[in-house]
């Protein structure tokens, strides 16, 4: 099965791989060039009685094949080729100048003197938008001459480069049909397993080469319906199928925010999205892709392994706004480290394609299978539960504290008097948050408020607190309501059952009958979860032990506890289990327990909670679950006998 999850090692061992490739790009080479206007000061032309627009700043930097250069260069490739045409304009020698600047061999970039210009983008910006684009080389003919040079470069350096990059994107570059179709002929000959190509309006020619194409892409080029764009996992899977018939190369389709498609020798493997919390900008996505992939191939790695690369490389670049980002090998490695793929985003979306397990409320996202396949013995050693919504409600409502908490200290002593609009802006930033980081610890939700209260800036230096002291105000503010319940609980006014999931501690005791060592981790204090636990009347049946936050410590305990139990567990596997290579089980309600859960090869198990009936289904954490990688769904543990039943048969 695909490693989607490499270990810090072996994406070291890549990259150093990467840093030794040769690789070669035949494309069109533009400038990206911004021009910061300055409106303060009025002026009119004397000549022409027209505005004068004043340039503040300017700035230049690689486009077209130029950014896949600087892509790769980011990644650390240190041995790169340009092939490419360019104007005896000063636009064309900045570019060389950038180029070269990055040790870039740019003795094969040729200028043609006549009828071509050095294609820019130029990008006007006044107050920070953008205004409208002044292209330059829209009218460009290539001659003949440059043509034959341009081509018998491609055919000179088949020896001494380890892989080329194909990138053809403008419609008056150097390709048209017939030169398309010419070099397709000598990558598919010359260059079998050694080139990628990303063309955006030759692609047909090149449909016997290695491509990188998006969705829409493919499915002009196999001749599918424009609705095959927006399409299920299923669709997309059978279109990749569909491409990698029309050649023997590896093909690629990227999906945007569904991640990437790689076909190689008929068989497909899909690489999910990643989960991106904050605001993200496509621009240049594609051409880190094109790079990472490239780069990958020409340092040997397979297809799939370079796919879950460019993947990583593209979500980096699309969270570097206002600019046309790239990724840098640390970068990449950090990204590794801390991914959230997004899982079966149709599914998520739509509950009448649920499936269930004989007659029950267990919906079987993927089946699963684990190292005990075939033995009389329960299959899973360990248990890893989250606490709040998944046994314990007491906590049931925190969102509705820490809203108005975070919204308090954005803005201050605004609070009564600020514009209704930006209210509501701000309102929808703090949900969406709130949403997203549902079940991190809370001072990694109070780093990032910290950082909004800096964003926007309504509140004075001053009275601004760090993580810790918003985190305080935050704890205060709830244990008012949890406080408030447990005096209701310890009175008799209420019992232990009012504040938990129904059939929790069932599922727990049936696990312990079974010899299951079950853990209880939180991401609120440890001390108080061992006191809610404990007045609930469930903390003896934890024997691997309560596990939450230490007091002045940013380590996520959920990750630590699933760690260290990994490191103790040496089960073997069995080759038919196709999801599971631990006897872990994870249960919880929130995104990052069932995130962890898979990454470290357990069973994870999401309880998609009605935390106020304490049964019943909740949409949407159902969305939520699904998406973070759930293996099997449950609204609560009611029906516990059921779930066992499907364990047993896991």
């Amino acid at each position: 099965m695909l490693n989607l999850y490499p270990l810090s090692g072996e994406i070291a061992e890549y990259l150093d791989r990467i840093s030794r490739v040769r690789i070669a790009v035949l494309g069109d080479f533009c400038v990206d060039a911004y021009w910061i206007l300055d409106n303060q000061d009025a002026e009119t032309s004397i000549e022409t009685g027209k505005p004068v627009q004043h340039v503040l700043s300017q700035r230049y930097s690689p486009g077209g094949a130029g950014n896949v250069v600087v892509n790769l260069h980011a990644l650390g490739v240190r041995n790169i080729l340009a092939l490419g045409v360019i104007g005896g304009d000063v636009f064309g020698h900045e570019l060389t100048g950038e180029l070269k600047a990055l040790g870039v061999d740019t003795s094969r970039l040729f200028v043609q003197g006549g009828a071509w210009d050095t294609p820019v983008y130029g990008k006007p910006v006044l107050a920070g938008v953008e205004q409208s684009r002044m292209d330059f080389g829209r009218y460009n003919l290539l001659s003949e001459a440059t043509w034959v040079l341009l081509y018998n470069s491609l055919c000179e350096i088949c020896g001494a480069v380890d892989f080329v990059i194909v990138n053809q994107q403008l419609p008056s570059g150097w390709g048209n049909d017939a030169r398309a179709a010419m070099v397709a002929a000598e990558l598919i000959e010359h260059w079998p397993a050694r080139h990628l190509v990303d063309s955006r309006q030759n692609v047909r020619q090149f449909s016997g080469a290695a491509l990188k194409v998006n969705q829409a892409e493919a499915a002009s080029l196999l001749g599918y319906s424009p609705d095959s764009v927006a399409t299920s996992d299923t669709r997309a899977v059978a279109m990749a199928e569909a491409l990698g018939s029309l050649s023997k190369e590896a093909q690629f389709i990227t999906r945007g925010e569904n991640g990437i498609l790689a076909c190689d020798a008929g068989m497909v493997d899909a690489i999910p999205g990643i989960s991106m919390p904050g605001p993200i900008d496509p621009v240049g996505a594609g051409d880190a892709a094109t790079a990472a992939l490239a780069a990958c191939r020409a340092a040997g790695l397979p297809v799939q392994q370079s796919a879950v690369i460019a993947n990583l490389a593209a979500a980096i670049t699309v969270q570097k706004i206002n600019q046309t980002g790239t990724a840098t090998p640390s970068e990449i490695q950090e990204q590794a480290a801390r991914v959230a793929y997004i899982y079966h985003p149709a599914l998520a979306e739509d509950q009448r394609l649920a499936r269930y397990y004989s007659h029950s409320d267990v919906e079987i996202i993927e089946g699963i299978c684990t190292p005990g396949c075939g033995s009389a013995r329960f299959p899973f050693h360990w248990a890893v539960f989250d606490h709040d919504g998944t046994l314990s409600t007491l906590r049931q409502g925190w969102e509705t504290v820490m809203e108005p908490m975070m919204l308090h200290a954005i803005l201050g002593e605004r609070y009564e008097t600020v514009d209704s609009a930006l209210f509501k802006q701000i309102s929808r930033r703090v949900q969406q948050f709130i949403e997203v980081s549902t079940g991190i610890q809370t001072i990694a939700q109070m780093d990032a408020l910290a950082d909004m209260v800096a964003e926007y800036n309504l509140v004075p230096t001053e009275h601004r607190l760090d993580a810790w002291g918003y985190k305080a105000i935050y704890n205060r503010d709830l244990m008012e309501m949890v406080n408030e319940r447990i005096r209701r609980l310890l009175s008799g006014e209420l019992d232990a059952a009012d504040f938990m999931m129904k059939g929790a501690t069932s599922f727990v005791e049936a696990l312990r009958e079974r010899n299951v060592k079950c853990c209880l981790v939180s991401g609120t204090d440890e001390a108080d979860a061992n006191r809610e636990a404990e007045l609930l009347g469930y903390a003896h049946l934890f024997n691997g032990g309560i596990h939450g936050a230490k007091p002045g410590s940013r380590a996520d305990s959920k990750d630590i506890v699933i760690r260290s139990l990994l490191e103790s567990i040496t089960a073997g596997s069995s080759a038919d289990c196709m999801h599971s290579n631990t006897p872990l089980l994870v249960v919880g309600d929130g995104p990052v327990e069932v995130r962890l859960g898979r990454r470290y090869g357990g069973v994870a198990l999401g309880i998609a909670s009605n935390e106020e009936r304490r049964f019943g289904l909740n949409p949407i954490k159902r969305r939520r679950l699904i998406r973070a990688g759930a293996h099997l769904i449950m609204p609560d543990l009611t029906q516990w006998k059921s779930l066992i039943a499907l364990l047993e048969r896991a």
